[in-house]
C-alpha cells in the first residue's frame, strides 16, 4: 500500500521534519545525538591536524561546547568509552564517528536549482571531504541546462526521475523557489529518494519513512536580529 503524505512540521531545535521519531525506534540513536556527531566529528579533525592524538572527555567537551556527561553518554551508544586516565584516541574515535554516520560511502547527492544558491553549493568543497558526492545538477533553465558548472554537467528538470535512477542518489538539496518544492519533492520520493535538504522557505508534505532537513537562512537571520535587539534594549536601560 503507498505511504500517506502528511504535512511535516519542522522543529525549531534540530531542523528536522518528517518521520524522525518513528525513525528513531528503528535506528537507535535520538535526532539530537545524531545532530551532535557531526559537530565531534569536525572538531576532532581539526584536533587530528593539530597533531593532537588523545584528548579527554572534559577537553573534548568543551572545544564542542556541550558538558562533559552528555559527550560521554553520546559516544557511549556508539560503544565507545574511551581509557582512563588517557581520554579517546582521535583517530580511532573519528573512525567510529565516520562509520556511523556513513562518511566513507561516497553518498550521490542530486542539487536541483542552479541559480546562485545550487552553484555555491556545487562548489563546497566540505562536500567531498564529509563523504558526499555531487553527482548531478538539476534545473528547468534552457539558459542553465547543458552548462558545466564545478565539472558537473546541468541536466533538463524534466529528466529528473532518469538522472536519479542514473546516479542512484538517495539524497536530495533542493535549491528551488518555494512554489516550485513540493512538486519536486513529491517526484524525487516516488523516486525512492529518502533524505532531503531544503533551501525552501516552505513546509513540505513527506510520506513517512522520509526525512526532510530545512535551512531558512532568513529565519537563523531574524532569529540573529532578535539577540542584536535584546542586547540593545540592554545597552539603553
Amino acid at each position: 500500500m503507498p505511504q500517506t503524505a502528511r504535512r511535516a512540521s519542522p522543529r525549531p531545535d534540530s531542523g528536522v521534519s518528517g518521520a524522525v521519531d518513528d525513525l528513531q525506534l528503528t535506528m537507535g540513536l535520538s535526532p539530537t545525538t545524531v545532530s551532535r556527531l557531526p559537530v565531534y566529528l569536525r572538531e576532532l579533525e581539526l584536533l587530528s591536524q593539530a597533531g593532537v592524538e588523545t584528548i579527554s572527555s572534559t577537553g573534548l567537551a568543551e572545544v564542542v561546547g556541550v558538558t562533559p556527561s552528555q559527550l560521554r553518554k553520546d559516544l557511549s551508544h556508539l560503544g565507545s568509552y574511551g581509557t582512563r586516565g588517557v581520554g579517546y584516541h582521535i583517530a580511532g574515535l573519528q573512525a567510529q564517528i565516520g562509520r556511523e554516520l556513513g562518511t566513507a560511502r561516497g553518498w550521490p547527492v542530486v542539487i536541483i536549482g542552479v541559480g546562485n544558491l545550487g552553484r555555491a553549493l556545487a562548489g563546497y568543497a566540505g562536500f567531498s571531504s564529509r563523504g558526499f558526492r555531487i553527482a548531478a545538477l538539476v534545473d528547468p533553465d534552457p539558459a542553465v541546462i547543458g552548462t558545466v558548472v564545478h565539472g558537473v554537467e546541468v541536466s533538463d528538470l524534466a529528466e529528473l526521475e532518469a538522472v536519479i535512477t542514473r546516479t542512484k542518489a538517495t539524497i536530495a538539496v533542493l535549491a528551488t523557489p518555494p512554489a516550485a518544492a513540493q512538486s519536486v519533492v513529491d517526484r524525487v520520493v516516488h523516486q525512492g529518494v529518502t533524505s532531503i535538504l531544503t533551501f525552501a522557505a516552505t513546509v513540505l508534505a513527506v510520506p513517512d519513512g522520509v526525512i526532510v532537513r530545512k535551512v531558512d537562512l532568513g529565519q537563523e537571520l531574524q532569529i540573529l536580529a532578535y539577540y542584536e535587539q535584546r542586547k540593545s534594549e540592554e545597552v539603553v536601560r
